[in-house]
């Protein structure tokens, strides 16, 4: 019988010693944020000097890129993104103060991804509908907005869509939330005869509402956080929204997770009053209208393929103006002062009644 090898794992440090390394570190680390903030004022001055957005997507996503080029673990790019956008959030109001529109009350999802996108020393805003939250932005009363563009789940969010096309704003910047719905309730399951949510949410967990709830009633409201509020003393009714909102609003969280896919990610739009910068990695939004002709919506999309543009959204929504004419919605995978897309934009624009380019942005990296 062969002897065991020994073991050469060196044995963990003392805990005492352990805390006494973190918190020297700990002291290093607040050193280095408060010389680093010192700087942070320096920027803001002169960016006030030559009126420079004091938040810019391009460079958000620069410096983002380069802290996880520089990671080496064992903290993951996610935890490093989630850090740093706390950081660069505390670095904002140091610069200037600014206020953040969202599709409120407090609790909803557009709640949750300002907070994860925006950090949490920022001035948020809430507004009851998402058209609202464009017109605080064209209206310079908010200095961004953060909407729901589309569900991985649902898909697109058509109040948004809608709001494209009577709002004169930019798209600035994009954020990918994850989305994990809840069923709220001060009522046991049994007694449950209604569920109110966003329409959105309804379709997200329409599976696992048949499923688990065949016989309720799918009361549609505009937003999640209002549906949570509208059952804290239902007696037979539930929610589906955060648990965020059910801490909030006293309301307990029956089932954790209900949506039909596991995966389920909402992107959010950043709109402004100005135009972002290329990064090499961004995106263009763009609505349109066609000809009545054959072929019309083919001929517009053959562009950007022939240009090797790839569109990673398209969808319609009716334009408003006629019956039966519609606004077509598209994402190109380009930025709108790339050579090859200004070309294709211009080429496209001439084949169509109406076209909007509704802004260039960088595209999200990480789920947040």
């Amino acid at each position: 019988m062969s002897t065991p090898e020994p073991d050469h794992t060196p044995a963990p440090r003392p805990l005492d010693e352990l805390r006494i390394h973190i918190d020297k570190m700990d002291r290093q680390i607040v050193e280095l944020l408060g010389r680093r903030a010192e700087l942070v004022v320096e920027v803001g001055e002169s960016k006030r000097d030559t009126k420079t957005p004091i938040y810019a997507p391009h460079r958000e996503r620069a410096v983002l890129d380069k802290i996880q080029s520089l990671n080496t673990g064992p903290l993951s790019n996610h935890t490093l993104e989630c850090i740093y956008r706390e950081l660069m959030s505390g670095s904002f109001s140091l610069e200037q103060a600014l206020r953040i529109g969202y599709l409120g009350p407090q609790g909803s999802f557009s709640h949750l991804a300002a907070v994860r996108h925006f950090g949490r020393s920022v001035d948020f805003a809430e507004f009851g509908a998402i058209e609202s939250v464009f017109r605080a932005v064209a209206a310079n009363q908010c200095d961004y907005g953060l909407i729901p563009y589309e569900n991985s789940t649902g898909g697109s969010v058509t109040d948004t869509l809608d709001a494209f096309q009577e709002f004169d704003v930019r798209v600035y910047a994009e954020a990918q939330i994850e989305i994990n719905h809840c069923l709220l309730s001060n009522v046991p399951k049994k007694r449950i005869r209604r569920v109110a949510s966003r329409p959105q949410a309804l379709e997200q967990c329409r599976h696992w509402l048949a499923r688990e709830l065949p016989d309720a009633e799918l009361v549609a409201m505009a937003s999640s956080s209002l549906a949570v509020q509208s059952v804290v003393e239902a007696e037979d009714a539930a929610a589906i929204g955060s648990s965020l909102a059910g801490s909030l609003y006293g309301v307990n969280v029956l089932f954790d997770g209900v949506q039909d896919k596991p995966n389920n990610v909402t992107r959010f739009l950043v709109i402004a009053m100005q135009d972002a910068l290329p990064t090499g990695n961004d995106k263009t939004t763009i609505s349109f209208v066609t000809s009545h002709d054959p072929g019309a919506l083919v001929d517009v999309l053959a562009v950007f393929r022939d240009a090797g543009i790839n569109l990673s959204h398209i969808d319609k929504r009716p334009s408003g103006r006629e019956n039966w004419q519609y606004m077509f919605f598209i994402d190109a995978d380009a930025h709108l002062e790339d050579p090859t897309m200004r070309e294709a934009i211009e080429k496209a624009g001439k084949l169509c009644r109406v076209f909007n380019v509704h802004g260039a942005y960088p595209r999200a990296e990480q789920v947040l």
